[in-house]
């Protein structure tokens, strides 16, 4: 079989071009385990290291001087509460102080996703912090705080209730931290490579084993290995210690805070596949059949060149991600050769025949494979290495949009920023899936990573939930929007984060694009920005030239530098037109008319879609009055929101200065096809960023709040983005006593095109929307206690129906989960809502009364929220005032058994609900819930 070969400086290259057609592998093909596996199936070991640290916060012995990454500028606290689209600045010189700083040793960490050589770092000898007893095998940690990861420190509070910390959550997440762990590495480890494999951990991390300093990553959203084999002790206790050091005034958001996801501890043979070493690519695909290329890039830790055997089988993948059935198709490559202390690249392709697509449902089923892979060596086996994927067409029209496996798909996708609520930064598979299934159920098809890599889990959820993805790498570029943020750092880890990040996250079938940064600085630079652009096109097109990048624009113009260096146009509030209203005129803030028309004809071959949209503000069940007669408005006093209770309204027409409604979006994505859709700012709210009121803990911005219910505006995108689905929906709640006898507009999301208001059986008219127009208003109203009802049409038949009735006074509590039964492993989660309702079983919407919980049985209350933005309640506390009469309290299950929540209420009769914890075996797959949101 013939081979074609060439060498790459530094890493040997081998190519193997092998086409093979579909072989049948044995009925006994055994399963792997995704994690830890059988020495006889797999000598990979790859275990997870979630039990057994120890925390603390600060550095014992005041060692801090000695132990900084590099040299920072000098920050005075700075005022809170910056225009979230402010011109970005140049970097501050920073100059050295004459103190030691880790940065050298830090350095060649990154040094495998570096291409030039010449660029490469050197480790300087010694090991800086080694002498500090903190280290070392023998410190007592004992006084030290237990934890488990993910483990988000900060999130527990307290909140910083006055100051300017509004924009990272008011909740503090800087200061060095430790973290220690005892590694048992056995004898028969000796000869083995053992890694130490991060998740994510926030930030600037610094790694010693047995005194012995490591390396790190500074970057706290990136995914990193470091190897421990040179410093390992096989047969008996190794001491890991971790540092992180967080620095104030970094980002614009709640970055989160400590390990906050998880850490692993890899084994291998020294012959094995390397970190993020498969590529599978799908060049050809059609009904019949399916061609898939598969590269795989074999490390070789040893002193001598190895010949080794590839074997991969592929096979396909149920919906829970369990093998189905026989392999479908085989791959040899005998005989490779791997040259000592280097790599070399295997490449081959097979065809699956009638293979099944991945594609977002409802249209498409998101349909996976798994390539998994062994070597071995005179017959004894080397490594088993295991690659999901899925097969896909993937294509972005200038004219037409994204089209997937040929179908045409608009995109309806939302911005997500990392945190998950209550639960902090931690990651949490189940947390993030309600999520998902929350915005899906909505009508959502796509997820834009806000402004960062996801923890690696996400994307796995999305393949199989067959969400699209926009995965994101940076916020900033070399110029600055927070005076410590990554610009800092971006001349160094520029191209070994955005490296890691492509590596890592390239055989997602759900990974529709890369963008390469978020709003950047450089917008304003013009050549010089472009060239920087350039740079990250071309690093990406280096490491996966089947995907395009885009970066998202709230200030480049057509006739600017940078929009022509990436692949796709994406447009922050551009489209819909910036701060166009005459207030604006005269002051120094962007304002852009309506920019899709100028960017088409600009690049008429570049498809054009809105990275972000909307960036409408309201506080979940809150109405204020007068209610704006117009289509979207900016948020003012007495326009939509109130500074002093700092709440805005959900009549849903309200924005930020540089955003617009959904009702304005929508118009302006009819008026234009051509674009291939839209991201809204945002799916849930999240924490930090709280304009307009910089006061508060967390947004105004999501279609959900921060506990995950939905606001009035999530059933406006539903009505849009789900078109067939007949549904109506009454704003606002109908319980105002004081405003008998006063106007109080009535509105209804619907996709429907036409409804009949009543008010307690009298008509108020029968209304039909018009061009540009997503709602249905009856803005005349007069309040009277009782019932509304609406009545709707689509083409004349009769669609559906929404009913809303007065409230009685607060009665009781109901409590309801969204399943209730758990997995007992410490991880699952429960989402209970709790609502205050009157004798009827209404929910009572502005009751506020101070709930208490507890929870009887093998379990755990984790968190409890009430989507109040202005909340200050620490999240792990059992106690929570509802808001508008409403509250989650999040539960797991540490054990078998039954789980009794009771919840109660000063001069309300309480509630309660029973759970029940499951044992499930450690490689059972997560099973899949049904999300309904609850409206009234």
């Amino acid at each position: 079989m013939p081979l074609t070969a060439w060498r790459l400086p530094l890493s040997p290259v081998v190519l193997l071009t092998l086409l093979l057609g579909s072989l049948a592998a044995p009925a006994s093909a055994q399963r792997l385990l995704p994690d830890r596996q059988s020495a006889q199936l797999a000598p990979r070991e790859r275990i997870p290291l979630d039990s057994g640290w120890r925390f603390r916060r600060g550095d014992p012995d005041d060692a801090s001087a000695a132990l900084r990454y590099d040299h920072r500028p000098e920050v005075r606290q700075t005022a809170d509460g910056r225009v979230a689209d402010a011109r970005p600045e140049d970097a501050e010189r920073v100059q050295a102080d004459g103190r030691p700083v880790l940065k050298p040793w830090i350095l060649p960490s990154a040094n495998a996703f570096i291409a030039d050589p010449a660029r490469r770092h050197i480790r300087p000898s010694g090991d800086p912090g080694g002498e500090l007893p903190v280290v070392q095998p023998g410190y007592d940690d004992s006084a030290w705080q237990a934890i488990t990861l993910p483990h988000d420190w900060a999130i527990a509070g307290p909140f910083l209730a006055t100051g300017p910390y509004g924009g990272m959550g008011r909740l503090q997440t800087w200061g060095p931290v430790w973290y220690r762990h005892k590694l048992d590495i056995p004898a028969h480890d000796r000869g083995r490579s053992v890694f130490l494999d991060v998740d994510g951990a926030m930030a600037y991390a610094t790694v010693w084993l047995n005194g012995r300093l490591v390396g790190g990553w500074p970057y706290g959203y990136n995914s990193w290995r470091l190897d421990l084999t040179p410093h390992l002790r096989p047969g008996g206790v190794n001491q890991l210690a971790i540092r992180l050091d967080s620095p104030p005034e970094s980002a614009r958001w709640y970055p989160g805070a400590g390990l906050y996801r998880r850490v692993w501890l890899t084994k291998t043979a020294p012959v094995h596949v390397g970190h993020w070493g498969s590529v599978v690519r799908t060049p050809e695909v059609s009904a019949a059949r399916a061609t898939v290329e598969l590269g795989l890039t074999l490390a070789n830790h040893g002193s001598r060149p190895a010949r080794v055997d590839v074997t991969t089988e592929f096979f396909a993948l149920d919906a829970e991600g369990r093998v189905q059935g026989p392999a479908v198709a085989r791959l040899r490559q005998p005989g490779v050769t791997v040259p000592a202390r280097a790599e070399q690249v295997a490449r081959g392709q097979v065809v699956i025949r009638s293979p099944r697509l991945w594609g977002p449902p409802p249209a498409q089923r998101p349909h996976r494979y798994l390539a998994r892979t062994t070597l071995t060596q005179a017959g004894r086996a080397l490594d088993a290495y295991e690659t999901r994927f899925g097969i896909r067409t993937l294509k972005l029209d200038p004219e037409t949009g994204l089209q997937v496996n040929g179908q045409p798909l608009k995109l309806q996708g939302v911005n997500q920023h990392h945190d998950l609520g209550a639960l902090g930064a931690a990651f949490n598979p189940r947390a993030a899936e309600r999520q998902l299934e929350l915005l899906q159920a909505m009508g959502a098809n796509a997820i834009r990573l806000a402004h960062n890599p996801p923890a690696p889990e996400l994307l796995e959820l999305t393949d199989r939930l067959g969400l699209l993805v926009i995965d994101e790498i940076f916020d900033a570029w070399a110029r600055k929007k927070t005076p410590l943020d990554f610009h800092l750092i971006f001349a160094d880890w520029h191209e070994p984060d955005l490296r890691a990040m492509l590596r890592r996250d390239r055989n997602h079938p759900s990974v529709l694009m890369w963008s390469i940064g978020n709003e950047v600085g450089e917008q304003y630079t013009g050549e010089a920005g472009a060239a920087i652009a350039r740079r990250l096109h071309q690093i990406v097109r280096e490491e996966d030239p089947t995907r395009p990048t885009t970066t998202a624009m709230n200030f480049a113009k057509p006739d600017m530098p940078l929009p022509a260096e990436v692949d796709v146009i994406g447009l922050n509030y551009q489209g819909e037109g910036i701060r166009q209203d005459p207030e604006f005129e005269g002051t120094d803030r962007i304002r852009t008319p309506p920019q899709y028309p100028g960017f088409r004809a600009r690049f008429p071959g570049k498809p054009v879609l809105s990275s972000e949209t909307a960036s409408a503000f309201s506080s979940r069940g809150v109405y204020l009055f007068p209610v704006t007669p117009a289509q979207s408005s900016i948020t003012r006093d007495g326009r939509g929101g109130d500074s002093v209770a700092r709440q805005v309204s959900a009549y849903e027409l309200y924005a930020v200065d540089f955003g617009a409604s959904a009702d304005k979006v929508f118009a302006a994505l009819d008026r234009h096809p051509f674009v291939a859709g839209e991201f809204v700012w945002t799916g849930f709210d999240y924490l930090g960023e709280p304009t307009p009121y910089y006061e508060a803990r967390s947004s105004y911005s999501g279609i959900l709040d921060l506990a995950g219910f939905p606001k009035d505006r999530y059933w406006l995108y539903q009505s849009r983005w789900r078109p067939d689905l007949p549904m109506a929906h009454l704003l606002p709640h109908w319980t105002w006593p004081e405003r008998v006898g006063q106007v109080t507009p009535v509105h209804v999301f619907t996709s429907g095109d036409e409804g009949e208001l009543f008010i307690n059986g009298r008509s108020q008219g029968r209304r039909k929307k018009g061009a540009n127009e997503h709602r249905l208003r009856w803005d005349e109203v007069i309040y009277e206690p009782g019932e509304i009802e609406v009545v709707t049409w689509r083409d004349g038949q009769p669609w559906a129906r929404d009913t809303v009735r007065t409230a009685g006074e607060a009665a009781g509590l109901h409590l309801a989960a969204d399943r209730t039964v758990l997995r007992a492993n410490g991880e699952d989660l429960a989402f209970i809502t709790v609502r205050i309702v009157d004798a009827a079983g209404r929910i009572v919407p502005r009751a506020a009364h101070r709930l208490r919980f507890s929870l009887q049985g093998p379990g755990e209350i984790v968190a409890t929220d009430n989507g109040d933005a202005t909340s200050f309640e620490p999240f792990p506390s059992p106690t929570r005032h509802a808001f508008s009469g409403q509250a989650l309290v999040i539960v797991k299950a540490t054990g078998a058994g039954a789980l009794t929540l009771r919840a109660q209420a000063e001069g309300l009769e309480g509630g309660e609900l029973v759970l029940t914890g499951r044992e499930a075996a450690p490689d059972s797959p997560a099973r899949r819930h049904g999300v309904t949101p609850v409206r009234r």
